[in-house]
């Protein structure tokens, strides 16, 4: 048995310290860029969905060159905690602050039936969870602001024959928001790039998504209603009509495949 108490010297006389080791740096300088963010974020009350200043805002308030500020967000991209929309600017998808832990996913990619299926299986589960908490917490207010990202979808999805896959999105962050449990969201916006593929007409499904459509509203009944077992069950019913799109979608390309 060595003894620590007596510092590294007498613990380096028993040992070779491999040289790859090294002094541990208390904070990098993208640490300290990224702490700086979150502080930024904080001091201006940012909420998700809100735009980030410019890159060039961003760089002389933090007295660093545009292109460390590009590195930032484009790691904050990474993990999901900001969406870049060409032409409109960087938006914040999820809370900051300086005592988060990334966890950086490695998702399934493709947009093959398999890969698909994996994705809604996480999904089943962070859907129906989210649903059950937000019926128990949400407040008055809560409920006003789910409602009115519901009426929003409803109207885009009858307004253009059921693309409605932003106000779709929308709705269901809002309920995640709504749990009190952070990590929903974070971890939902860390998978958005991989739930919007179910949109892109996955499998040659052209009408994707509209059986999921009258669920939205029962969900919510449920959630307004504060009847966590039923949010539960209007949540597993809608991500089970996307599961059944999905398993139609495989079948058709499988008759094709044999024509």
């Amino acid at each position: 048995m060595l003894d620590w108490h007596n510092g590294p010297t007498n613990y380096a006389r028993h040992f070779v310290i491999n040289p790859i080791l090294s002094p541990v740096q208390t904070s990098s300088r993208d640490d300290a860029v990224l702490n700086a963010l979150v502080d930024f974020v904080a001091s201006e009350g940012l909420k998700p969905g809100d735009r980030l200043p410019t890159e060039r805002v961003l760089a002389e308030y933090l007295k660093v060159s545009r292109t460390t500020v590009r590195e930032a967000l484009t790691r904050w991209q990474e993990l999901g905690l900001v969406e870049r929309r060409q032409g409109s600017g960087t938006y914040l998808r999820a809370a900051v602050t300086r005592n988060m832990l990334h966890m950086p996913l490695t998702l399934p990619s493709g947009n093959d039936f398999r890969s698909l299926m994996h994705t809604l299986e996480i999904r089943r589960g962070l859907e129906a969870e989210a649903a059950v908490l937000c019926a128990e917490r949400a407040s008055d207010e809560d409920i006003a602001f789910i409602e009115k990202k519901l009426i929003v979808m409803e109207e885009a999805f009858h307004a253009r024959e059921g693309m409605s896959s932003e106000e779709d999105w929308d709705f269901h962050l809002a309920v995640f928001r709504t749990s009190g449990n952070p990590l929903f969201e974070q971890i939902i916006a860390a998978m958005y790039e991989m739930f919007h593929r179910f949109w892109e007409h996955p499998l040659g499904v052209r009408d994707f998504g509209h059986a999921s459509f009258p669920y939205h509203r029962t969900l919510f009944n449920c959630i307004a209603a504060r009847d966590p077992v039923g949010a539960r069950a209007e949540a597993l019913k809608l991500i089970a009509t996307v599961e059944d799109d999905l398993k139609r979608g495989a079948a058709n390309l499988q008759k094709q495949s044999k024509t």
